[in-house]
């Protein structure tokens, strides 16, 4: 015949029996609630990913595409195959891509520099834009001038002894790969420029054009120099009016 359990026991019993199941449920709960970890990458780096993710959205909702390329790319790069990837993979394209457009446009409207400052008794206002072929000491100068005394004018200005054109001169050249002939003579006072003969029409073409390349002949050896102008980034607006000068 078995003896009863002491009560007191008995009570001890249900009790540890009782804590041991809430501390399973519990381990199981916390195994539940902790992110699992992508194929190849250790459980710490599921967390690390997503605390990246969190300032790859802050950088989105500032509207700082830069930073957030760049933070998208590192967690592509070192975070493959977590949650955190999958989300950048989904929203990092139309990201980059606006991104790359921006730079590119910011980077064509650098080219151009804006001057308003006496000149000669009178006041100018110049746009200018140097070649981004021939570069460095060899660069030449497109010039859109405006002048209160000598109106407006459109010109290339380079080194040296400066350009082969007698009398006027057409310069072979191509808009967007579209050819063009741009008539052009060479100024009496021997400054090294070509001036573009009709200004108005050069410049309302240059408004709508991305690139512009133009051949011309250098005094210097008579050398053969193709001219390249990233034009795409003129704003109008920044080259300013000056008005006219009084009449005397």
């Amino acid at each position: 015949m078995k003896r009863p359990m002491p009560c007191s026991f008995a009570v001890l019993l249900c009790g540890a029996l009782a804590l041991a199941g809430c501390s399973q449920q519990a381990g199981q709960a916390d195994q539940a609630a902790a992110p699992a970890a992508a194929p190849g990458q250790p459980p710490g780096k599921e967390a690390e990913a997503v605390q990246k993710l969190e300032t790859y959205r802050q950088l989105l909702r500032i509207k700082n595409d830069e930073m957030a390329v760049t933070m998208g790319h590192d967690i592509l790069d070192r975070y493959p195959g977590t949650a955190a990837a999958k989300e950048v993979q989904q929203s990092l394209p139309p990201i980059e891509q606006r991104w790359k457009e921006n730079s590119e446009k910011n980077r064509l409207a650098a080219l151009w520099l804006y001057q308003v400052s006496p000149m000669q008794g009178g006041t100018q206002s110049t746009a200018t834009i140097y070649s981004s072929k021939p570069s460095g000491n060899d660069r030449v100068r497109l010039v859109l001038r405006r002048h209160t005394e000598w109106g407006q004018n459109a010109f290339l200005y380079g080194n040296g002894h400066g350009f082969v054109c007698k009398g006027n001169c057409t310069i072979a050249s191509t808009v967007d790969g579209k050819p063009v002939g741009i008539k052009a003579f060479a100024p009496t006072t021997g400054e090294p420029a070509l001036m573009i003969r009709d200004d108005k029409a050069f410049i309302a073409m240059l408004q709508k054009a991305k690139k512009i390349s133009m051949n011309v002949t250098l005094q210097d050896g008579e050398k053969k120099q193709e001219l390249v102008y990233e034009v795409g980034g003129f704003d109008p607006a920044k080259w300013l009016p000056v008005g006219k000068g009084k009449k005397k």
